[in-house]
């Protein structure tokens, strides 16, 4: 794959405020093109994660058996673990001007393919995630039957998808305020005459097990922005500082999640229905429940158009050389196709399935980028990066590919679904450690493949 084909290229926004159809793919975008400040990382990374989904994931630890407190000791760390990654990624965003799944190509060369497929089909499944919830809040405030409000959703952000860049950052920063207000009154209103669950039912090994497998939950929620990282910071210039870039993302991505993860924990004893319907009943609705649900659909929105976005430049990335736009529109479209699967059934168990299995793939994604592009800049001797001096280098594909695949294969006995429990989950009393597993042997089988290839390199004449 060539990276600078013209159908990768496009229309860029000419700065803050552009809100025409941001044609631009994956090309990198030129450093007399960069515009913005790190500040908007905060909004378009807080307002996506405003979402029932997150709500519901929540009561997963007072489910299990976890006391409040236990349960959110367990949430705050997988939250914390899973969002530094992201957060650090979208600091490569004004290094390099190039989105996350692009830039990977410098570690995985034409092996791209495999990560490129995963992070589309997981912005589909988000996309079904979110959007199931979405649509079945905007049906019943209008009377729709459940497959329009979920087409009605799944339009809107497809469109916001298909404008990119610039308008989901101005989109992000309305919603901030927006959902953050409505949430807050969902939160008091659900809550005000619910007591925290402080005593928890489970002890011992029993109560570790719970604290690891609700931590990987929290976890993959914010760790799967991972793959997106950079998508939304590409457009920021080079000398915008990357520590600010850093902490606004990583306080965007926690700060969001726990408050959503937060009203989950303590309502988890009422929030049984994990529906729109639901949440609509234990708000009274009225004017409040009314609200509740329009928030709902409102975030899926917001939400989803990031993964319309990202599975635009996924696909490019994968070799498809559709134009960006139509790439998102397309996501959009097939997000609507499994919303409707996933609603035909089993609701809440295909929601924790698939909330689990599209996140596998990250860590060991992330273990490899990570020392390929710490790597390069050891070898530029502290040289500032020329991302096309970069992407010239030849790269084989089999060694980022090989730890991929062995990552995977590894963290599979510390898995912990409902469709599947592995050998060493089952006898950790249910901890899912799969997510650490894989990080770790991916960081064990690449690095010395990489720097291999380094020493092969230098001793060739």
């Amino acid at each position: 794959m060539t990276i600078t084909r013209p159908s990768y290229g496009g229309r860029m926004p000419s700065g803050s405020g552009d809100l025409a159809v941001e044609g631009h793919g994956i090309a990198p975008v030129p450093e007399d093109r960069r515009y913005g400040g790190p500040a908007r990382l905060f909004t378009v990374w807080f307002a996506p994660n405003l979402t029932v989904s997150g709500v519901f994931t929540g009561t997963v630890g007072v489910t299990l058996g976890l006391g409040f407190w236990t349960a959110l000791a367990a949430v705050v760390l997988g939250t914390v673990l899973g969002a530094v990654p992201a957060a650090y990624l979208g600091t490569w965003g004004g290094l390099t001007g190039t989105g996350q799944l692009p830039l990977s190509r410098l570690a995985f060369g034409s092996g791209v393919v495999l990560p490129g497929v995963m992070q589309w089909l997981s912005s589909i499944a988000w996309d079904a995630l979110i959007g199931l919830f979405g649509g079945e809040a905007l049906a019943q405030v209008l009377g729709w039957p459940f497959w329009a409000g979920a087409l009605a959703v799944l339009l809107l952000q497809g469109v916001v998808g298909v404008f990119g860049y610039e308008v989901l950052h101005r989109l992000q920063v309305v919603m901030t305020f927006v959902l953050a207000a409505a949430f807050l009154a969902i939160a008091v209103g659900l809550l005000s005459d619910v007591s925290l669950p402080t005593a928890g039912s489970v002890h011992g090994a029993d109560q570790t097990g719970a604290f690891w497998l609700t931590a990987a939950v929290a976890l993959s929620l914010s760790v799967s922005w991972t793959p997106y990282a950079s998508d939304f910071s590409r457009y920021l210039p080079r000398s915008t500082s990357r520590p600010r870039m850093f902490w606004y993302a990583l306080l965007g991505v926690v700060l969001s999640f726990l408050c959503v993860q937060v009203i989950g924990l303590w309502g988890a004893k009422v929030l049984t229905d994990q529906t729109a319907a639901g949440l609509h009943h234990l708000l009274g609705g009225g004017a409040l429940g009314t609200l509740g649900l329009l928030a709902v659909a409102a975030a899926a929105v917001c939400s989803n158009a990031m993964n319309d976005y990202s599975g635009s430049l996924a696909l490019q990335t994968a070799g498809v050389r559709l134009p960006r736009p139509v790439a998102a529109g397309a996501a959009a479209v097939l997000g609507f196709l499994l919303v409707l699967w996933m609603h035909a059934a089993d609701t809440t168990a295909r929601f924790q399935n698939v909330l689990l299995f599209v996140g596998y793939w990250i860590p060991a994604f992330f273990a490899i980028v990570l020392v390929d592009f710490r790597a390069r800049a050891r070898e530029r001797e502290g040289a500032p990066i020329d991302v096309a001096a970069e992407f010239a280098r030849p790269v084989p594909w089999w060694p980022a590919v090989l730890a991929f695949v062995v990552a995977f294969g590894a963290a599979v006995p510390f898995m912990d679904t409902s469709l599947y429990v592995g050998p060493v989950a089952r006898a950790l009393h249910g901890a899912d450690l799969a997510y650490y597993v894989a990080f770790v042997v991916a960081l064990g089988v690449y690095w010395p493949l990489r720097a291999g290839r380094r020493a092969g390199e230098r001793s060739r004449p």
